[in-house]
């Protein structure tokens, strides 16, 4: 996890405002490493973790650094160093303080926020100033490795004075230390005649990457993690559908959900998986940003990495909704959904879905077979469930990845938008998840690995208020069926997660979503389902 790149995108923003001198975000960049630092001593955290601490709490780092001269040394030297006023140093820090606490808090979830400094030392460590020590803790600051720079930012001035407490043991070491150094050049130097060297500058992996026989999954390559939500006509949660790295950014997105809508939270579909990233720049401000779309009936979001993207039915609506979510998230950037191009949307579905596809990369995961197929719009003609032409070269390609991995079985799901009767909506939907199935098996699928499923409209993942959110909900789906996970596990589910009898249309309300058949859309269960 780099806690210093997450404060950056999300805190910076929010201290400068519309300032983009990048002397005074170096200068926050390196203030962060220090209060990281700082808050990862137990003791020092431990004098306010009980406290409810304000985003515009001025005076939170005078808690932190309780010692006047500690934070006056801060102010003057982070100044000079970046050649920023002192005065306007000590302002910026005292806005980034609480708001960088916050955004730590949610990046640890559970785990105390000490502890989680220093899992992550690593990631700050090296922007630390040799200067910081006198006003850190013991021990805070890491030794640096041989010929390491302590900080990316630091001056050489402190490391020659520091050099000088050594003594004249050191001294004496240096001729020792410059010949080893000289010997270290050689050999790198004999290295690069030899006939087939070895790169010399080669950068190490880091402990983002991950490495799988010849495939290497690198942190650039991860998804920005998302939450898209809408609402229904009373403000209900409507839809709701998250996408995350790991079951503590759940956790955290979920609590707020609960908070916001209460037990409707509870529909809400998670896919969390190492392909999204662990954190949410919004995390910190979903307690504040939900309210003010569930206030909003018809409306829909979209988070995702440091964008919050809403729509609502009528433009006023929609104005207020923008302005109103961007106060409350002032580190993000809100906006308004723009006027549907499905053709634009269907090509760059395509090419994702396509881009996705070639990242598999050898015996890949059934699940990314399945995500990297959900990323094409499908658009179908109206009241038709005949593949458009556009669609048949990926299928093709796809089909022949999908015999290739073992063990590999598919649900095809089908949904519509509202337009329409319950009923028909049902069996358009299942007849667009049949057509897809007797295409894959055209090319060579076989058919005992796909299984289909028609939910007509009552998944959403927008609301059916406006053009762009219908286009949403007409969609095909593939998830991995495994009857040993259930419909909440990372996109992997088994026939009976969708509907337990699986009959949509019958006459009792037994099914786990909601039908057309279930006035109570789901809120009511027949009595009778554990004796069927």
């Amino acid at each position: 996890m780099d806690v210093i790149s997450h404060l950056t995108r999300t805190v910076s923003p929010a201290v400068l405002g519309d300032d983009r001198s990048p002397a005074k975000k170096n200068l926050l960049e390196q203030f962060y490493a220090i209060f990281a630092a700082r808050l990862a001593d137990k003791d020092t955290h431990d004098r306010f973790s009980n406290e409810n601490i304000a985003r515009d709490d001025h005076g939170f780092h005078e808690r932190v650094w309780t010692d006047s001269t500690h934070r006056d040394q801060i102010a003057r030297e982070l100044a000079g160093k970046h050649n920023v006023d002192v005065t306007a140093s000590r302002g910026l820090i005292a806005m980034a303080a609480p708001l960088a606490y916050h955004e730590i808090k949610s990046l640890a979830g559970t785990t105390p926020v000490p502890q989680f400094l220093n899992d992550n030392s690593a990631s700050y460590q090296h922007h630390i100033p040799a200067w910081a020590s006198t006003v850190l803790p013991a021990g805070m600051i890491a030794a640096a490795p041989a010929g390491a720079r302590i900080s990316d930012t630091v001056s050489t001035a402190p490391l020659q004075r520091e050099e000088e407490t050594e003594g004249s043991f050191m001294k004496a070491l240096l001729p020792i230390i410059g010949l080893i150094i000289l010997g270290a050049l050689a050999w790198a130097l004999l290295r690069g005649c030899q006939e087939n060297p070895e790169p010399v500058a080669t950068p190490a992996i880091t402990q983002e990457q991950a490495a799988e026989g010849n495939a290497t999954a690198v942190a650039a390559d991860v998804e920005p993690a998302s939450l898209r939500i809408a609402t229904g006509e009373n403000g209900e949660l409507y839809a709701c559908r998250m996408n995350v790295g790991n079951e503590t950014l759940q956790t955290n997105v979920m609590n707020a959900l609960t908070s916001a809508f209460g037990d409707e939270a509870n529909n809400c579909r998670a896919d969390v998986d190492d392909n999204f990233a662990i954190d949410m720049p919004a995390a910190a401000q979903l307690a504040a940003i939900l309210p003010i779309v569930k206030n909003v009936p018809n409306a829909s979001m979209l988070i995702k990495g440091d964008t919050i993207t809403v729509n609502a039915p009528d433009a006023a609506t929609l104005d207020k909704l923008v302005a109103d979510l961007q106060a409350a998230a002032p580190a993000m950037t809100v906006k308004a959904e723009g006027a549907l191009d499905a053709q634009s949307e269907i090509d760059n579905s395509l090419t994702a879905a396509d881009t996705a596809m070639s990242n598999l990369g050898e015996n890949p995961d059934p699940r990314d077979v399945a995500r990297a197929l959900s990323l094409q719009v499908i658009n179908f003609e109206v009241d038709a469930a005949s593949i458009p032409d556009a669609n048949k070269s990926f299928l093709d390609r796809a089909s022949k990845i999908i015999t290739e991995v073992p063990n590999m079985n598919l649900m095809i799901i089908g949904h519509t938008d509202s337009q329409a009767d319950d009923a028909y909506n049902m069996k358009l939907s299942r007849d667009r998840a049949e057509s897809v199935k007797e295409y894959l098996v055209s090319q060579g699928i076989d058919a005992s690995k796909l299984s289909t499923k028609g939910m007509g409209e009552t998944d959403p993942i927008a609301d059916n208020s406006t053009e762009q959110g219908r286009f949403r909900n007409r969609r095909i789906e593939f998830v991995v069926n495994d009857e040993t996970t259930s419909a909440n596990d990372g996109m992997i589910m088994s026939n009976d997660a969708l509907d337990p009898d699986l009959n949509p249309l019958d006459s009792n309300n037994d099914d786990l979503l909601p039908d057309s058949d279930d006035a109570s859309r789901g809120t009511a269960v027949d009595p009778q389902v554990n004796t069927q």
